[in-house]
């Protein structure tokens, strides 16, 4: 189904907490479920769609739906990692043009920094009867070191350098300085990415996001429903899902599922990778953000080392500002899972209300972009492309 102009965000909400050991996480998608309906101009009784993924504690949207106290029509329950939130918005606009549901709710949340959780530095707990467990757990694999391999043969085939890595952080951590709210506020050089110390060769600790509690929430509305709210109309133009994996050992590293994700995202909105005014990408690891824009066709493959370098993703400096809320690299990773947060900044964006130092004047037309799961073995990838009505 084409989902183009068949459904609006009307409500983005981003939970102010980086870590929050007082409350819950059914606590977490309560207040930032409420910040996205105020948001909207809307109120609990007019949500009859319901949209979550893994993060929801409890049967899904079984528990959620009640302790919320809503009674919408039609749920979803996806789990693509990081890039579920993503692919939700998608979910959603689909259900709204099928009559499904008219107001659609999405919430993420989670407390991995008050429970003690790191990212990528442990592998990961898994199920033994999942088909992988047998030839991957046993080695310990973790996030970061999967991450690494991805970055290590990208430098193997194309020449990417560590100091290119560098420029996607310095980038995100210029635009971090101007959120209150973000975990790492201070702007870093190259060098000091460089000189941090290493997690997983060649990724250096600061190549890696930050671990957070927090979460946030978005409202998708039909159109006759958005246009009577007293909000800017931000339209769901285009979007596409993906699944990338080891492909029974034909396995290429340099490139992730955005590849066919963003394809299809962009042949739906109708519009190119030159189009973009701004684009919000996953930043789990700096190589993680150099990979997708390669992929979504912002550049040539092998040439993400060139097109990061020297500020080109910085806001006012470059050519396409990525991250203006400094990403998962400095802002905030609720869940540890990035992408509810990469549509809410594109949201922002496109209504004129992210920072005044980082606003790009006259956004138009953004994109979304998440992977969820380890780029080095098996992950979901999701775009979406949103338009300023």
């Amino acid at each position: 189904m084409d989902i183009h102009g068949k459904a609006y965000i009307v409500g983005a909400f981003e939970h102010p907490l980086r870590k929050a050991p007082q409350l819950s996480v059914a606590q977490l998608h309560a207040d930032v479920a409420r910040g996205a309906i105020a948001d909207a101009g809307l109120t609990a009784a007019d949500i009859d769609g319901y949209f979550c993924s893994a993060d929801a504690p409890g049967m899904g949207p079984t528990s959620m739906v009640e302790y919320l106290n809503l009674q919408p029509r039609h749920v979803d329950s996806t789990d693509i990692g990081g890039a579920s939130y993503i692919a939700l918005v998608s979910h959603a606009a689909q259900a709204i043009a099928l009559g499904k549901c008219d107001v659609a709710l999405i919430t993420l949340a989670g407390r991995p920094r008050s429970e003690g959780i790191a990212t990528g530095t442990v592998p990961r707990v898994r199920n033994p009867s999942q088909p992988d467990f047998q030839w991957e757990y046993p080695y310990g694999i973790a996030n970061a070191s999967g991450y690494a391999l991805c970055a290590r043969r990208h430098m193997y085939e194309y020449g990417t350098t560590s100091e290119q890595l560098a420029w996607v952080k310095v980038a995100a951590s210029h635009h971090a300085q101007h959120n209150p709210l973000a975990m790492l506020r201070k702007p870093v050089t190259v060098a000091e990415v460089l000189e941090s110390p290493m997690v997983a060769d060649p990724l250096h600790r600061l190549d890696c996001c930050v671990v957070s509690d927090g979460g946030g929430a978005l409202v998708v509305a039909r159109p006759e429903i958005a246009r009577r709210l007293h909000r800017p109309r931000i339209k769901v133009r285009g979007a596409g899902e993906a699944v990338k994996h080891a492909a029974g050992g034909q396995v290429d590293l340099t490139h992730s599922g955005a590849r066919w994700s963003g394809a299809q995202a962009f042949a739906e909105a109708r519009v190119t990778p030159a189009d973009i005014q701004y684009a919000s990408i996953y930043d789990s690891f700096t190589i993680t953000v150099l990979m997708q824009l390669e992929d979504l066709g912002f550049c040539a493959p092998g040439r993400g080392g060139a097109f990061v370098s020297d500020g080109n993703l910085i806001a006012g400096v470059g050519r396409l500002p990525v991250n203006t809320d400094g990403g998962g690299l400095c802002n905030n990773h609720p869940g540890n899972r990035g992408g509810m947060t990469k549509v809410i900044e594109a949201v922002r964006q496109l209504r004129g209300e992210a920072h005044p130092a980082v606003q790009v004047p006259d956004c138009r037309l953004a994109l979304a972009q998440g992977t969820g799961g380890m780029l080095a073995t098996r992950h979901g990838s999701a775009t979406l492309i949103l338009e300023r009505e």
